[in-house]
């Protein structure tokens, strides 16, 4: 019942057809002129089913059903052949009628080649859709490399179509590994990751090898992806190495094989989770395949450097480039700006911004010269607390010291700091002259200080510098509007989108939305949707689902949660996919309206999408959602299962617990809460409570007269640096509990069972500051016999 994408007979391993030298995204007209010259011999393992491909919007049905699920095959002539009499012959009229039947296909067929010859594509995908009858394989393939070649929404729309189709008739062995290999390009660059990794693994699945420009560009998008993008471009990496050294002859692999482009991309994936191990591993593995690192690899490093926040190795990285006999190029010079400033160094980030607006080469001996300096005042500010750091060290964090070093020695090894600083530092090979990118990552740095005054100034600089290269553009311009936005100057915001458009400068969506976000933020709802119409009307710039996430959520700050749900409809109606974020934002809508219903209905909504995935933050709304109106039992089984799809909770669901419980007085609940948090604080990874979650729970107790948990709470809440309210605490004892313990008539049993927490209201009261046991044994006066009786 497996569906292989070739039939077993012709099944093979095939890494590309293309020439040496022509790029993967440029078809020739030889290019598939048939589908067996593109297949070298066969693998000697049987090839699997493939993967279900995903599709944009999603099909009809269930979209994940496997091959062997989906409908039965149609044939592929839409019409009936009666048997004949064995003993009766044809008539010429028949014959005829057979031989205009079976050259019907090869006519149509012969059609669509022209048209795709003559890269008449939209045309060639209108003949196909009038086709009764799958073409062949030459012409399928080509259609899908074609369009996917185009590179434009409808094109990708359209092959997705002809996959679709063939993989519901179980024919999807006519295409080819080019035409599969150039659809998950397109898919990655047009943001479908998820289809282009479908696209990717069911070519391993099937036996093909994709080429290696075509794998690399899926494992490129990925790493930049956020959620689990790194992670799942490092699978991707792992699952075609492990494929290229399963064949033993190296010559059918050799296209497929990952080159300097690919071991970049992966790296950076590394890069982004801050794998340093995984980073060296794969850093060693570049030679068995013949890739050398380039100055791009390298840049990377730098990145690397700046996620483990190794300030003083991003130097030498610089200086290795310039041993190694690399010539570095304007993006390395950006990386190490960019690594400046996320350290909030902008001393030295401007001084390399300088040093290249002077075009001087002693780039290395700067950083040298600012890291001494460094150190010399880190070295006098810490002299005095040396003798006893280390003791900071205590004997059970002995291994993580270790594995910490291992670390550091990996990271210096990867920057070459054991030959840097020997000799005196090495001078760039050539000047460079700092672009618009390097200037708005520096107005950046201004940015997050606050520093709105230097951001405009840079701005003018920029307009004033000779190489049209520095000039400030709709990055620089939209970095200059978020500046202003977070200040809260919306109309100076809003008259630099006005600047652009007299300077010749086209402001994008990002631009658009930067404004729309800090309109929603100032509450001005009606200044957003005009512009919000602006921009599709008069600009021509479509919202995208960023855009509408930023409305629905601007319509929860004014308490509009109507208004959110029908930016989420039109966004849907707009063939927009809801992202996440969109689902998350509307069911805190919902949540916060007092809906829970409506939150678990976005909920489910959400886990039938397959373009998203579910994760903690959507469980902890849906938490939310029940607890904002007491209802504890449903919000405790939706933790049950949040931990059974492998979310564990988190400050923020049990905040959300203990304001339910709270709002629920139910005391009994909060104390197996808080023996929960306990459990969690001492566990590893420790639970790090925030002031929300622990003042609701020792709000409930001190109410509910647990006195001693409540001073649990509170020596928690001291240890992690919240300030208790005292305030609070005392008002709530004084309102509900001061007439506690006042009973002249208790039983002495009654009397010595509430001994324990009378000792704990007197030690809570001490705690807060009020008249209790304490002081009256410790500070009673007493009168002295000195005086006498008509002493006052």
């Amino acid at each position: 019942l497996d569906q292989p994408l070739l039939p077993r007979s012709t099944t093979s391993l095939c890494a590309g057809t293309r020439k040496r030298g022509r790029p993967l995204g440029t078809p020739s007209a030889a290019y598939m002129s048939t589908s067996a010259a593109f297949f070298p011999s066969p693998l000697p393992s049987p090839p699997r089913s493939p993967a279900p491909f995903f599709s944009t919007p999603p099909p009809k049905g269930p979209l994940l059903a496997p091959p062997h699920l989906s409908a039965p095959s149609k044939p592929l002539l839409h019409h009936h052949h009666h048997l004949q009499p064995l003993h009766s012959q044809p008539t010429s009229s028949e014959l005829s009628a057979r031989s205009t039947v079976h050259s019907a296909p090869a006519q149509d067929d012969a059609a669509l080649l022209f048209l795709l010859r003559q890269r008449k594509t939209d045309e060639a995908y209108a003949a196909y859709s009038r086709c009764a009858h799958l073409p062949g394989p030459t012409c399928l393939s080509r259609l899908v490399a074609q369009l996917s070649h185009q590179g434009t929404p409808s094109a990708l729309t359209r092959a997705q179509a002809i996959v679709r189709r063939l993989r519901d008739e179980r024919q999807l062995h006519r295409l080819d590994a080019n035409a599969l290999g150039l659809l998950a390009v397109a898919a990655a660059k047009s943001g479908s990751l998820l289809y282009a990794l479908s696209v990717v693994r069911s070519m391993l699945r099937s036996g093909y090898l994709p080429h290696v420009k075509a794998w690399s560009a899926v494992v490129s998008r990925l790493s930049g992806a956020p959620d689990d993008g790194p992670a799942e471009a490092l699978r991707l990496f792992a699952s075609v190495t492990r494929r290229v050294r399963s064949v033993s002859d190296a010559s059918l692999a050799s296209e497929a094989r990952p080159d300097t482009g690919a071991f970049n991309a992966v790296l950076n994936a590394c890069a982004n989770l801050g794998d340093v191990r995984r980073f060296a591993k794969l850093f060693d593995e570049m030679p068995k395949f013949g890739a050398a690192p380039d100055v791009l690899t390298y840049n990377v490093v730098i990145k690397l450097c700046a996620r483990a926040e190794r300030k003083d190795l991003l130097v030498c990285v610089l200086e290795r480039i310039i041993r190694e006999g690399l010539v570095p190029c304007i993006t390395t010079l950006h990386s190490l700006v960019a690594a400046y400033v996320g350290f909030g160094d902008l001393g030295t980030a401007e001084k390399v911004v300088r040093a290249m607006r002077e075009g001087r080469a002693d780039i290395c001996r700067i950083l040298r010269e600012s890291q001494s300096d460094e150190e010399e005042a880190a070295a006098v500010s810490g002299s005095g607390s040396s003798a006893s750091s280390s003791s900071l060290v205590e004997d059970e964090a002995q291994q993580e010291v270790d594995d910490e070093e291992d670390i550091h020695s990996l990271l210096e090894r990867l920057a070459g700091s054991k030959h840097a600083g020997g000799n005196s530092p090495p001078l760039l090979p050539k000047t460079y002259v700092p672009d618009s990118r390097i200037y708005t990552t520096l107005m950046k740095g201004y940015m997050k200080e606050g520093r709105v005054g230097d951001v405009v100034r840079m701005v003018g600089a920029m307009r004033r510098e000779a190489d049209p290269s520095s000039h400030p553009d709709h990055v620089t311009y939209t970095t200059v509007i978020s500046t202003l936005v977070k200040a809260g100057f919306m109309d100076r915001a809003r008259s630099v989108l006005a600047e652009m458009e007299r300077q010749g400068v086209p402001a994008n969506r990002v631009t658009y939305n930067v404004l729309l976000k800090g309109y929603c933020q100032q509450l001005q709802l009606d200044k957003a949707r005009e512009l919000a119409r602006e921009m599709a009307g008069k600009v021509g710039i479509e919202p995208n689902v960023v855009s509408y996430n930023i409305l629905i959520d601007g319509c929860i700050l004014v308490d509009d949660c109507a208004a959110a749900l029908a930016y989420f409809n039109e966004m849907r109606e707009r063939g927009i996919a809801p992202s996440k974020v969109s689902y998350t934002t509307l069911m805190k809508a919902f949540a916060l309206a007092g809906q829970p219903k409506l939150v678990q209905k976005v909920f489910d909504e959400m886990i039938k999408d397959p373009r998203v995935k579910v994760d903690r933050v959507a469980w902890n709304m849906l938490v939310e959602g029940y607890c904002r109106l007491g209802l504890i039992e449903e919000g405790k089984k939706t933790v049950e299962k949040m931990k059974e799809s492998g979310f564990l909770s988190d400050v923020s669901t049990y905040g959300s617990l203990a304001n339910g419980i709270s709002l629920a007085r139910k005391p009994g609940e909060a104390l197996l809460l808080w023996n929960e948090v306990k459990e969690r604080c001492a566990s590893t990874p420790p639970l790090k409570p925030d002031e929300g979650l622990l003042d609701a729970l020792a709000d409930v107790c001190v109410r509910a007269a647990f006195f001693k948990k409540a001073l649990e709470i509170v020596a928690c809440m001291e240890e992690n640096g919240i300030s208790p309210n005292k305030t609070k605490y005392k008002r709530i004892y004084v309102e509900m509990h001061s007439k506690m313990f006042t009973s002249k008539h208790a039983s002495l049993a009654r009397q010595a069972r509430r001994s324990e927490r009378k000792r704990a209201a007197e030690a809570f009261k001490f705690w807060l500051g009020m008249p209790n046991s304490y002081y009256g044994s410790e500070w009673r006066l007493e009168p002295m016999d000195d005086y006498g009786d008509g002493a006052v």
